[in-house]
Order: C-alpha cells, then sequence, then structure tokens
C-alpha cells in the first residue's frame, strides 16, 4: 500500500516538474514553485533572526518583549499562506523558480543569513527618514 501511494505521488508530481521545465506558466506551478522558495528562505527562521537582530537597536528593557512579540505572536501560517498567495499573483513560475534555486544554494543561503544584520543596521536611518517625511507633511506647503 506504501508503495502504491509513493508511486502515485511521484507520477502525481512529475507533470508539475516536467511543466515547469517546457516554460507553463499555471497557478499550479506557479505556487508549487512558490512554496519551494519559502522552504529554501524559511521565513519562521529569517523572522526570528531579524526580530532578534533588529531588537539590538531598542532600549534594553524592550528587546525581550519585542522579540516575543515578533516571534511568537505573529500567526506564521497565516503570514506565509498570504506570502505564497502573493507570490502566485505578482510572479511567474520562472521567476519563483530562479528564487527558489537561488536561495537553496549555498550563495543564497549564505545571503540570507546575512539579512537580519543588514536589516538591524538598516532600521534607525530607515526609521529616522520616516519620521521626517512625516514631519515634511506636516508642515504647510510653500505659498500657503
Amino acid at each position: 500500500m506504501k508503495r502504491l501511494i509513493l508511486i502515485a505521488a511521484v507520477c502525481f508530481s512529475l507533470p508539475l516538474f516536467s511543466a515547469v521545465a517546457d516554460g507553463v506558466d499555471t497557478p499550479e506551478t506557479r505556487r508549487a514553485e512558490a512554496e519551494r522558495y519559502l522552504a529554501a528562505s524559511a521565513p519562521k527562521t529569517m523572522f526570528e533572526d531579524m526580530a532578534r537582530k533588529m531588537s539590538a537597536n531598542m532600549p534594553p528593557d524592550q528587546r525581550a518583549p519585542f522579540v516575543e512579540m515578533f516571534v511568537s505572536k505573529v500567526d506564521m501560517d497565516a503570514l506565509t499562506k498570504a506570502m505564497v498567495d502573493s507570490m502566485v499573483k505578482h510572479f511567474s513560475t520562472e521567476e519563483l523558480k530562479a528564487l527558489a534555486d537561488f536561495y537553496g544554494s549555498p550563495v543564497g543561503k549564505s545571503a540570507m543569513s546575512k539579512f537580519g544584520d543588514y536589516m538591524a543596521e538598516l532600521m534607525p536611518t530607515l526609521q529616522k527618514e520616516m519620521a521626517k517625511a512625516a514631519q515634511r507633511m506636516k508642515e504647510p506647503a510653500p505659498g500657503n
């Protein structure tokens, strides 16, 4: 029985892989590649790493609550579903395959391991610039 299930699973997946190789772009092939991309890039791991590194810019008493909220309070299943649905909507099968191939490769994994440090370093400047932009929006336009 297990062998029959395995054979059925392989037979079911073969058309999908050949469709991607043949350049077919359907919602089904996009979803398969989006899921492969997320398996390679592990959103939960990325969010956990980013939260820990971003918290380094906060006062010490706010770090642990921030990481706790960011990591444990976010519904990763809902976020992952939204990510897949959005990728299926906006990217082609070929683009998603390229993303999955890259982030599944050694160089892609190395790049992603640095993403938390990058975001932690960028965040203070981003926050400062957003605050300045918000302040400029409150100022009257010249000539008024």
